[in-house]
């Protein structure tokens, strides 16, 4: 495990970053401002090693951009509808950050907090964990609540991130890792002959906002249909309404039911021939191509960042499901823990 600043904030608290190599060949880089991924170098099938993840060189960078690159989303991912909710007879209101009214990834939130290193463990499987307090009023909700996501470098090849979480008054809580893949190493290159399956035959339909109509519908006959495979570019260009509205796929997937850690995803590069397939005991999956990345935000090693450059595979709660009874519920009560594990497992073939 290394360590070295990586910059200070303007109260000139000082955000350190943190490498780590695994057996398997693998590095990370995480940094404590939003216990961000900022790296990710994987083999390809010639044993190369590339970045797999987009980012920024700097951390000024990070401060003044909008787009989560790898950062930790809380304390509610995706989208809430109206900036609110009530729960238990009680209203709460949260800070709109989108057109519609609606608060995208927590308002201000875990993504540009400063996190606090509690722990970590050399070895051939290394791991980091990082901590964050969030106030009871934080963004409008209720609770103080203890958060932790722990990374660990597996010596099968995989990065797990393990979340936890605990509050002392009932809230909601859906923590997940925006990290931007493009499997490829070449953020210049787009994604779209990235190979992706998605084990899961229901999605969310969405409204114009980007926001769920409260219905589970099938992804057969849709573009939304990865349940054996196919280029994520083969179905972006369609009329269906909810490619058109959304710029390309930014939706949730109702992942396979079971109990416990399964796949939700299987991604292959076939330049590269990097695979990675996503596990998770998360309930749903959000899908996004990087519609609204255009070219503005400049990357790592200097190098424009356009449509369809990386996906996004968030494991998380339903959106909005505050308000979608329905759904699998995001409330937690006081003292309940919230745990929940992924695992982005890379391979070659």
């Amino acid at each position: 495990m290394q360590k070295e600043p990586f910059g200070r904030l303007n109260n000139g608290q000082l955000v350190e970053k943190y490498r780590m190599t695994s057996a398997a060949g693998m590095q990370v880089e995480i940094i404590t401002y939003g216990a961000a991924v900022v790296r990710l170098l994987t083999p390809d099938r010639q044993g190369n090693l590339a970045d797999v993840v987009l980012g920024y060189d700097t951390l000024q960078d990070y401060v003044n951009g909008n787009k989560f690159f790898g950062a930790v989303i809380g304390r509610y991912a995706n989208r809430i509808a109206g900036a609110g909710f009530s729960r238990n007879g009680k209203s709460f209101r949260l800070p709109p950050n989108e057109p519609s009214g609606a608060t995208l990834h927590g308002g201000n939130g875990f993504d540009r907090k400063l996190w606090t290193v509690v722990g970590g463990t050399e070895g051939d499987q290394p791991s980091l964990c990082l901590s964050y307090h969030s106030k009871d009023g934080e963004e409008g909700f209720p609770g103080a609540l203890d958060a932790e996501v722990t990374y660990t470098l597996k010596n099968d090849g995989a990065l797990e991130i393990c979340y936890r979480a605990q509050s002392n008054q009932e809230t909601p809580v859906n923590l997940t890792n925006h990290s931007y893949f493009n499997l490829t190493g070449d953020p210049s290159r787009s994604v779209l002959s990235h190979e992706l399956q998605i084990d899961g035959a229901l999605y969310t339909p969405v409204d114009a906002d980007g926001i769920p109509t409260g219905e589970l519908l099938a992804v057969a006959g849709t573009p939304l249909d990865f349940t054996c495979g196919k280029s994520i570019g083969q179905d972006i260009g369609s009329h269906d309404p909810q490619i058109v509205q959304s710029k390309g796929y930014d939706h949730n997937f109702v992942l396979s039911s079971g109990t416990g850690i399964r796949r939700a995803a299987r991604v292959y590069e076939p330049c590269s021939g990097r695979v990675m397939e996503v596990f998770t005991d998360k309930p749903g999956m959000q899908l996004y191509t990087a519609n609204y990345l255009d070219g503005s935000d400049i990357g790592k090693g200097g190098i424009r960042l356009g449509q369809y450059s990386a996906l996004c595979l968030e494991t998380q709660y339903f959106p909005d499901s505050v308000h979608q009874p329905q759904f699998p519920s995001p409330f937690y009560r006081a003292g309940e823990p919230y745990r929940f594990t992924t695992r982005y497992c890379f391979s070659c073939k």
